[in-house]
């Protein structure tokens, strides 16, 4: 009797707490950056997240967790409770890269997420520094290829740059079936992080390295840079004249920097199911899409069976390359 009383005291004790929280969204949402401010990942979350606190009418909080190329936030926001109070930004570093370099990752990009959209894509840009020789991304390779082990590049490690340049590597060392395939062996040179990589590139201590589009494009119209070849499967908007790998002789070639929006696998799914049609709604309006699109950003397919299966596709490629590799964590 005592024990069925303390039952209905519990229960009766929950009904104001349950109410009070009403249907959801009842309170702010977190969304989590696993990188610091100020990157390109950060500015995409905060563009999205204020965008989504207007259709949902409660506020979008972004918190920035760095650490570990996104592992550690990513780590810590999966654990959060799947309440739909946390959305996690997912991206290539973290979500694809990442599995690559260590197989014992404290989650898995596929099981413990559900992948609501992807929010952008950009490619790397190959730039040599104005004073070198190579007008051509063929001249480039022709050269690399003639001379073994001669030529350098920078990279920041397991940074969307290094691993189009292994790619880039791989892909031109291919040689089954092909004649007068020659193999392209060039030397890397690390680097901490990419102002430090940038500023040995302009003061041409360095000669070449793939960098982001967006970072790139003020130091190639002042003539400092010059672009030989995007890394994406079609031209890009702010280098026109810039041809893609892919057409520079190598088919298929792609190797991009993305982003996208994710949630804790366990979320309800009336939840998910708001979250994704709100955050399509969002990035298909002209607004996004022309902000997007004037920075050299591509608007990917929209929608989660579209973001889940190029989540898959990118874990595949990159495991692949960094393993064909033997690249290290550091």
């Amino acid at each position: 009797m005592l024990r069925r009383a303390l039952l209905c005291a519990v229960a009766l004790a929950a009904i104001p707490s349950m109410a009070q929280e009403g249907p959801w969204p009842s309170r702010p949402i977190k969304l989590i950056v696993p990188f610091p401010p100020g990157g390109t990942s950060d500015v995409m979350a905060r563009m999205v997240g204020e965008e989504l606190a207007k259709a949902l009418k409660q506020p979008v909080i972004v918190e920035n967790r760095g650490g570990a190329g996104g592992t550690t936030g990513t780590a810590a926001a999966v654990k959060l409770p799947a309440d739909g109070y946390t959305i996690i930004q997912t991206g290539v570093g973290q979500n694809a890269v990442a599995h690559g370099l260590d197989p014992r990752l404290p989650y898995d990009s596929m099981r413990d997420f559900v992948h609501l959209t992807q929010v952008h894509s950009g490619p790397n840009v190959l730039v040599v520094n104005a004073d070198t020789p190579w007008k051509s991304f063929k001249e480039l390779v022709a050269d690399g290829q003639a001379h073994p082990g001669k030529l350098t590049y920078g990279y920041t490690h397991a940074a969307s740059g290094h691993m189009a340049m292994e790619l880039l590597k791989q892909t031109v060392s291919d040689c089954a079936g092909k004649k007068d395939c020659k193999p392209l062996f060039m030397v890397g040179i690390p680097y901490r992080g990419g102002g430090p990589m940038l500023s040995d590139l302009l003061g041409n201590q360095i000669p070449f390295m793939f960098i982001n589009q967006d970072v790139a494009l003020q130091h190639v119209k002042s003539g400092k840079l010059r672009a030989l070849a995007v890394s994406s499967a079609q031209r890009n908007p702010l280098y026109p004249d810039v041809p893609t790998v892919a057409e520079s002789g190598y088919p298929g070639f792609s190797a991009l920097s993305w982003s996208g929006l994710s949630v804790a696998r366990g979320t309800p799914q009336p939840v998910v199911d708001r979250l994704e049609a709100e955050l399509t709604k969002i990035m298909e309006s002209p607004a996004i899409r022309h902000r997007m699109e004037s920075q050299g950003f591509v608007v990917p397919a929209q929608g989660s069976k579209a973001y889940t299966e190029f989540v898959r596709s990118e874990v595949a490629r990159w495991t692949k390359v960094i393993r064909t590799a033997g690249i290290k964590p550091e």
